[in-house]
């Protein structure tokens, strides 16, 4: 029968399953084995169950793999990939060919100096291929649909980055793409940040148990929500401290989404307005930039007036922890959420903390095409 189909004609061809192409070439390589490799009746029933493995597997998309928030990694794999980040940050050279031949294709509706310098060199290191496409004169979705954009970059490149304004804009490609979307922010989450984030706290501390973390400011925002998702998954704590307003508190679908996941792992979510309370005893502190760039001038000054009481500064890193350690995930203005002494004192691990997003990217880009 594998003889026959693989030599027969148009109208036998027509019979086959979809994907047929991909399958004929596979039937194709199977036959020469039969024809002269004379397996007998054990190669020949190995032989079917290649071809019907082969056969699996062009009927599938490549990949229907997306990291849309932290959460689309199960507690063991976002662990893995921290701890594999620190391997590749060490030993850069074992990897320099695990994206050889491999496109990433970078979508920037926002932009961002980390993202795309630390995506395009990642790739570079690793034998591969990123394209920088600017898409915010052409936002996803509006010329176009994302049905049709996902496919059509499904057939160009390996991976999809996009840096966005909307979840929706992340969704609309990962629903319809078959290759893996990475989201490297969107209004809702910044998973990219949190490999970077978390493969820090392990190098500072030597543990990614016992976090006792105090993120500072607007807590209405993606790095927020995804420091307390990726927090609650390794079983840690997390105080979000902010004014009690409800344009920077965060939204009540994380915090229900986080109480599911600490239920399973005994972490924590407390929100506190109290600047100092917050920060006693913890041994991460956080805080993030006030602005972005839509936001006018008049809401700055706003945004200002109300963050104010709640900026890092020495009183706040003199209550947390002996061994506490200060984050930003930059960039930053001195002297509006952070002091100076603070972002440039001996407890910042900003610039450690930014580097390690080229390693945290390689780590899942690497993991991810284990996979694929």
């Amino acid at each position: 029968w594998l003889k026959h189909s693989s030599h027969s004609n148009t109208s036998a061809h027509s019979k086959l399953p979809p994907h047929s192409t991909d399958f004929l070439e596979n039937m194709a390589t199977v036959d020469k084995v039969v024809k002269y490799g004379s397996l007998g009746l054990l190669g020949a029933i190995a032989s079917c169950t290649l071809v019907k493995t082969l056969y699996e597997l062009t009927r599938r998309p490549r990949n229907n793999f997306h990291l849309r928030t932290i959460t689309d990694l199960s507690p063991e794999e976002f662990k893995y990939i921290v701890h594999l980040a620190v391997k590749v940050k060490a030993y850069p050279w074992l990897y320099r060919s695990a994206f050889k031949d491999k496109t990433l294709l970078m979508l920037f509706e926002k932009v961002s100096l980390r993202t795309r310098v630390s995506f395009e060199t990642g790739c570079t290191q690793m034998g591969g291929h990123a394209i920088m496409y600017d898409i915010k004169g052409s936002p996803l979705g509006k010329k176009e649909t994302y049905e049709d954009t996902a496919k059509v970059l499904s057939r160009y490149a390996d991976i999809i980055m996009a840096r966005v304004m909307t979840k929706e804009s992340i969704d609309g490609l990962a629903d319809n793409a078959s290759i893996p979307v990475i989201n490297a922010l969107d209004d809702w989450a910044h998973p990219c940040q949190m490999l970077a984030d978390f493969q820090t706290i392990l190098e500072k501390r030597g543990s990614l148990s016992g976090i006792v973390m105090a993120y500072y400011g607007d807590c209405c925002n993606n790095v927020t929500y995804d420091l307390m998702r990726a927090t609650s998954m390794l079983g840690g704590e997390i105080r979000v401290v902010c004014p009690k307003m409800d344009k920077y508190l965060p939204v009540e679908d994380v915090l229900k989404e986080c109480a599911q996941i600490n239920a399973k792992t005994g972490g924590k979510v407390v929100v506190v307005h109290d600047r100092l309370e917050g920060a006693r005893g913890a041994n991460v502190i956080y805080t993030d930039s006030w602005l972005s760039y839509h936001i006018s001038e008049a809401e700055e000054k706003e945004r200002l007036a109300d963050l104010d009481p709640y900026r890092v500064s020495s009183d706040i890193m003199a209550v947390s922890s002996a061994d506490s350690i200060f984050m930003h995930c930059l960039p930053a203005k001195r002297g509006w959420e952070v002091a100076a002494d603070v972002i440039d004192g001996p407890k910042s691990v900003v610039f450690d903390e930014a580097e390690n997003r080229l390693h945290g990217q390689k780590a899942y880009m690497i993991w991810l095409m284990d996979r694929c």
